[in-house]
C-alpha cells in the first residue's frame, strides 16, 4: 500500500514531477535551503551550490560557504530565526505519492567561514543520508527527510578548525565583557593548551585582574578528555586568586564551575540511532581543532 500520510516539515521545491536534471534540482534546491541557513548565516545568498542527479537519487550535493559570517545568538536577527524556520518548511496535508531516495554524498566547506572575528575552517562530508521525494494532490512537490537507523547508519567526518591566536583573541574579550559584570578589569590573559595524546587537553589560564588600584593575579584550570567509549570528562577544574578580595569576588564563578567538574557526556548516546561517532580527535599548535569520524 503507498503511504500517503500527511507530510509535515517537508522542504517545498515547486511542483512535481522531480527534477530530472542537476540545473533544475538546484535552482528549485537553493532558495529554500539558503532560507534555512540564513537563519544562522548571514549573507547566505553569497553560499555556493553544486549538484549531480542519478534518477531518483541525489549523487553528490556540494555546500561552499567560504567567506560567509555566522549570526551570533543574541542578535537582532536572530529574534525572527523560528518564524524563518517555520516559513522554510511546509506541510502536504494530501499527499499523492511517496518516492525513496539518497543523497549518497553531502559535502559542506568553508575555508574559512567567519564566527565574531574568528576564521573558522570547515570541512564535513556524510553519506547515506535518506529522504523521500513527496507529490502532493495539488500538484507541490517537495523533500522529506527519513531518519538514519541502525540498517541504513550513515559514515562520514568532520573537521573544525581556526587560528589558535584569534580564538584567545576572541576569550580575551569574552572574559572581560564577563568579569567586568562583577566588577573587574582584566589587565591580561594567557592561555596555554597542553595536548596528551588525541583525545586529551589541559587548559591552563594566567590573569591580572584590576579592581580600582588593587591588582591581582587569578588562575584558572582543567582538564578534558574523551576515551574510547567516546564519552567527555571534564575534571580538574579550578578558578582561583590569592587576593582574600578578588577570590570573593570569584566565588559565585567557582560554584557554577564546580558543577561541571567531573561531569561526563557520552557523546555517542547523544546522537541518533543510525549516527555512529567512531572517534574524535583534538589538535593544538598553531591552529586548534577538533575532527569526528562516523562509522
Amino acid at each position: 500500500m503507498p503511504d500517503l500520510r500527511p507530510a509535515a516539515d517537508v522542504l517545498p521545491l515547486g511542483s512535481a514531477p522531480r527534477p530530472t536534471t542537476a540545473a533544475d534540482l538546484l535552482a528549485r534546491l537553493r532558495p529554500p535551503l539558503l532560507d534555512v541557513l540564513g537563519q544562522q548565516i548571514e549573507d547566505a545568498h553569497r553560499a555556493r551550490l553544486d549538484a549531480a542527479l542519478d534518477g531518483p537519487d541525489v549523487a553528490r550535493l556540494d555546500v561552499d560557504l567560504t567567506g560567509l559570517h555566522v549570526r551570533v545568538p543574541g542578535s537582532d536577527a536572530s529574534t525572527t530565526d523560528d518564524q524563518a524556520s517555520r516559513e522554510a518548511t511546509r506541510t502536504v496535508e494530501d499527499v499523492r505519492s511517496r518516492e525513496d531516495a539518497t543523497l549518497r554524498r553531502l559535502r559542506v566547506d568553508a575555508h574559512p567561514l567567519h564566527v565574531e572575528d574568528v576564521p573558522v575552517d570547515v570541512t564535513a562530508e556524510v553519506e547515506g543520508l535518506r529522504f523521500r521525494w513527496v507529490e502532493g494532490i495539488d500538484g507541490s512537490l517537495s523533500v522529506e527527510g527519513v531518519e538514519p537507523d541502525e540498517r541504513a547508519p550513515l559514515t562520514g567526518h568532520v573537521r573544525v578548525a581556526a587560528p589558535r591566536d584569534a580564538v584567545l583573541a576572541t576569550a580575551r574579550r569574552l572574559v572581560a565583557a564577563e568579569l567586568q559584570g562583577i566588577g573587574l578589569t582584566l589587565a591580561s590573559l594567557d592561555v596555554d593548551l597542553v595536548p596528551d595524546g588525541p583525545r586529551r587537553v589541559a587548559l591552563q589560564g594566567f590573569a591580572r585582574v584590576r579592581k580600582g588600584i588593587l591588582s591581582a593575579s587569578v588562575r584558572a584550570r582543567a582538564t578534558a578528555d574523551v576515551d574510547a567509549r567516546m564519552v567527555l570528562t571534564v575534571r580538574d577544574v579550578e578558578l582561583s586568586s590569592r587576593n582574600p578580595v578578588v577570590a570573593a569576588l570569584l566565588l559565585a564563578a567557582r560554584g557554577e564551575l564546580a558543577k561541571v567538574d567531573g561531569r561526563s557526556v557520552d557523546l555517542a548516546a547523544e546522537l541518533p540511532d543510525g549516527v555512529r561517532l567512531a572517534d574524535v580527535r583534538v589538535e593544538t599548535g598553531e591552529t586548534l581543532a577538533v575532527s569526528a569520524r562516523f562509522a
